[in-house]
C-alpha cells in the first residue's frame, strides 16, 4: 500500500527520530533479560534503523518489510540482511532465536485470520525456546475508554517535518471503528507546490487477554505483558533500566509482549 512516509524513508526518520536508538536498546535489554539468542528477524523493519543498531550490538540481523522503498533505504544505510515479505504469511526457510515486531507493525493484521497466520509464521521461524518481542498500541487504552485517550482521539494533530529544505506538514485525525476493532487514521499531507495528499490507514486494537489467547493458540508461552517502560511509552525505557521491572496495570497507550516459543 502506498504511503507518503514509507515511500520517503528519509522523511520517515525525521518524522519519528530516535537518535539514542532507544527502540533497539530496549529490544537488546529485553532479549538479554529473558535469555534470548543472537539471531534476530525484525518484522516490519521499515528503514532498518532499529535492526541496523542491533547489528552493531552483535546480532545476526535480518529485516523483513513489504515496502520496496524502505528496503532500498535500509540496504543502503544500515548493516544487516533485508528481504521483502508480508508479515501476515511468510516463509524464509530458516529459523531465528528472536523475532521482533515493533511500532505496532503487528496491528496491520486487521482480521483474526491475519493475526493467527502471522503468529503461526512467527512460531515456524523460531527455534524452540526462541523469543517473540512485540511493541504496539494498547487496545484496552482506546476501546475501554481509559482516561487520557481522548487527547489522541479528539481533534487534529498537526506536525511539520523539513527535508532538503522543503516543509511537509501533516494533519492527522484518529477515530475508533468499534465493530472492526480498528483504530483508523486519516492523514493529509501538504507540501508547497503540490496538491494535498490524503491517506487512510488503520491498526487492529487488541485487548491484552485477547493477545494472550492468540499467542497460546499459536504455540507461545507469554513471559511478560506490560504497558511501560518501552521505546514509545509515556514512561520511556532508558538504557540501564531493568527491563523486567515493568508496569502490568495495562492502562497506558502502549502494549509490550515477550513470548517464548514452546518446544
Amino acid at each position: 500500500m502506498s504511503n507518503f512516509l514509507t515511500d520517503n524513508p528519509a522523511i520517515y526518520e525525521r518524522q519519528f527520530p530516535d537518535p539514542g536508538h532507544v527502540a533497539a536498546r530496549w529490544v537488546d535489554a529485553v532479549v538479554t533479560a529473558h535469555g534470548g539468542g543472537r539471531s534476530v528477524l525484525d518484522l516490519g523493519c521499515g528503514t532498518g534503523r532499529d535492526l541496523g543498531h542491533l547489528a552493531t550490538l552483535g546480532y545476526e540481523a535480518t529485516g523483513m518489510d513489504s515496502s520496496t522503498a524502505m528496503l532500498a533505504h535500509a540496504r543502503a544505510t544500515y548493516p544487516g540482511e533485508y528481504v521483502e515479505g508480508d508479515l501476515r504469511a511468510f516463509d524464509l526457510g530458516r529459523a531465528f532465536d528472536v523475532i521482533t515486531c515493533l511500532d505496532s507493525a503487528l496491528l496491520y493484521c486487521h482480521t483474526n485470520d491475519d493475526l493467527a497466520a502471522c503468529l503461526r509464521s512467527c512460531r515456524a521461524h523460531l527455534r524452540p525456546g526462541g523469543l517473540l518481542v512485540a511493541e504496539m498500541r494498547n487496545g484496552a487504552f482506546f476501546l475501554a475508554g481509559t482516561p487520557g485517550n481522548a487527547e489522541l482521539l479528539d481533534g487534529v494533530r498537526t506536525r511539520t517535518v523539513t527535508a532538503d529544505g522543503v516543509d511537509h506538514t501533516s494533519h492527522t485525525r484518529l477515530r475508533l471503528d468499534h465493530a472492526a476493532q480498528l483504530l483508523r487514521r486519516t492523514r493529509t499531507w501538504e507540501t508547497p507546490g503540490a496538491q494535498p495528499l490524503v491517506q487512510e490507514s488503520a491498526w487492529r486494537l487488541l485487548f491484552p487477554q485477547e493477545l494472550r489467547a492468540f499467542c497460546d493458540f499459536a504455540g507461545f508461552d507469554v513471559l511478560a505483558l506490560f504497558d511501560s517502560p518501552g521505546p514509545r511509552s509515556d514512561d520511556p525505557f532508558r538504557p540501564g533500566d531493568d527491563p523486567t521491572a515493568v508496569s502490568t496495570a495495562l492502562t497506558g497507550d502502549r502494549l509490550h509482549l515477550v513470548a517464548r516459543a514452546r518446544s
